[in-house]
């Protein structure tokens, strides 16, 4: 019986050291990265969980500049090598352009975070 329940208290630990590292991972932000390139965005649709930071880099040899057609993010022109970053913090879709090159377009899909609410 005492190894009954020496085995349950220690599973309990185990238990709560687990939660712990779940809560400690989910808090921890993510994130996620679109290259400019050859007039394009890579990956042109991106999917993420909200709280994650997305970063754009130009990997152009011309200058380029990200502007959310929402006008939720805007970044200022970014050279050769130069990058931009925004974190979503609400789930949906985010419709993006080049405000220099308005052909080249994208799409960041947030989408709640695990255990969060959708709205």
């Amino acid at each position: 019986m005492r190894g009954l329940i020496i085995g349950a208290a220690l599973g309990g630990v185990a238990a709560a050291v687990l939660a712990a590292n779940v809560l400690s991972a989910n808090a921890q932000s993510q994130t996620g990265a679109v290259s400019i390139d050859n007039f394009t965005f890579n990956p042109q649709i991106l999917r993420i969980k909200a709280g994650t930071t997305v970063t754009w880099t130009n990997k152009d040899d011309i200058p380029h500049a990200i502007a959310a057609v929402g006008k939720q993010f805007k970044s200022k022109v970014m050279d050769t090598d130069n990058s931009y970053s925004f974190t979503f913090t609400t789930p949906g879709s985010y419709a993006y352009f080049c405000s220099l090159h308005p052909h080249m377009t994208g799409t960041i899909v947030v989408e709640a975070a695990t255990g969060e609410a959708e709205h």
